[in-house]
């Protein structure tokens, strides 16, 4: 009697120990590379707002080994990673410099990432100021920014305004990935300008090409506002029209290399629905908009969604973002608005994009 009475007894204790562990085993979680607070956040059904909250985030940057709080109560065991994320930053200042090559389909946040660094980081030690970057372009990663403080020296504005107006003539060699909108960004001038000096019809491109870059004319530039002023339209309302269209479209049939009314694919919608709102992209695949495309933490209506190993390995299928977490997308027989939270598009979310023409 006294045998099955201490069976019991260290039964029950064992259930217990091991219903504590897994209990405590929820309360936190490792970022691991490629995650976001959104994703972090859907796969524990939590909110974004609540777990930057519970571990005093300020921003939507999170770094890979990081253990983040999922719920409100303070244990010891989840007061102790506080402490790398003060070391972390410290230690990269101290130690020698590092740079890094872009690649095609390098994004700044992916970089950011596979170096345990911030985006933001990046962009003060390069003097960026957005997110755009180009293959072979040398990104420094951590040490101190170079000396760009020097220029303050000059006080006199007269002198900067003078070169730009004599820049020499020059020419770009056109690698993989590139667009006629994201070199005429690069190099502060319109795709009119690039289409005009290279007797371009067409926004197509190709790997090898040399385009033609010729002076910029800066006393141009203060005429045009009198005229372009009254017909543009701000990002906002380009949106709300681009999401107007799409969601018109809603039972369009699916039809693989569709780009019309009459059938969509999903690439296809995608063109369909930016071109006719303004926005310089080319006809091309679902791959050609990821790369035409940068990440971004927390998405906005009128963001690209993307998705990995659907029909085919890698990058497979897009929609457009329109809000409350759902997308609007030519997947399965039609054009149709669906939910990420469903557990097919969950499972194959790969991120969130801006398009560069955007």
């Amino acid at each position: 009697m006294k045998k099955i009475a201490f069976s019991v007894v260290a039964t029950s204790s064992l259930a217990l120990f091991v219903g504590t562990g897994d209990a405590e085993a929820s309360t936190s979680y490792t970022v691991q590379n490629g995650d976001s607070l959104w994703k972090i956040a859907s796969n524990n059904q939590v909110s974004v707002s609540d777990l930057k909250k519970w571990n005093n985030l300020t921003s939507d940057t999170i770094y890979p080994k990081q253990v983040l709080k999922l719920n409100g109560s303070t244990t010891q065991a989840e007061s102790k990673p506080s402490a790398p994320n003060t070391t972390k930053p410290s230690a990269p200042p101290s130690s020698m410099n590092v740079t890094y090559t872009v690649k095609s389909g390098d994004t700044l946040s992916k970089i950011a990432q596979q170096h345990q660094t911030t985006v933001g980081a990046i962009q003060r030690l390069n003097n960026i100021t957005g997110h755009l970057i180009f293959a072979g372009q040398t990104l420094q990663i951590n040490g101190t920014p170079p000396a760009t403080t020097t220029p303050s020296v000059p006080s006199t504005p007269a002198t900067p305004s003078t070169p730009a107006p004599n820049a020499p003539t020059g020419s770009y060699t056109v690698v993989k990935g590139d667009t006629l909108s994201g070199i005429a960004h690069r190099h502060g001038i319109t795709v009119t300008q690039l289409q005009n000096w290279n007797n371009i019809k067409s926004h197509m491109i190709y790997v090898g090409q040399v385009l033609k870059i010729e002076n910029r004319v800066v006393e141009s530039k203060p005429t045009p506002p009198v005229v372009s002023t009254p017909p543009t339209t701000s990002n906002s309302e380009k949106v709300n029209n681009i999401v107007n269209l799409a969601m018109s479209l809603q039972g369009t049939p699916y039809v693989w290399g569709g780009s019309s009314p009459n059938g969509f694919d999903c690439s296809g919608f995608l063109y369909y629905a930016y071109s006719k709102n303004g926005v310089d992209v080319p006809r091309t695949n679902t791959v050609g908009f990821h790369a035409r495309s940068y990440e971004v933490d927390t998405p906005q209506v009128g963001d690209i969604v993307f998705f990995s190993n659907t029909y085919t390995s890698g990058i497979s299928h897009a929609g457009i973002y329109i809000g409350n977490n759902k997308f609007i997308h030519a997947g399965g027989d039609r054009v149709q608005v669906s939910s990420l939270s469903e557990s097919y598009w969950k499972k194959h979310f790969d991120s969130f994009k801006r398009l560069y023409a955007m």
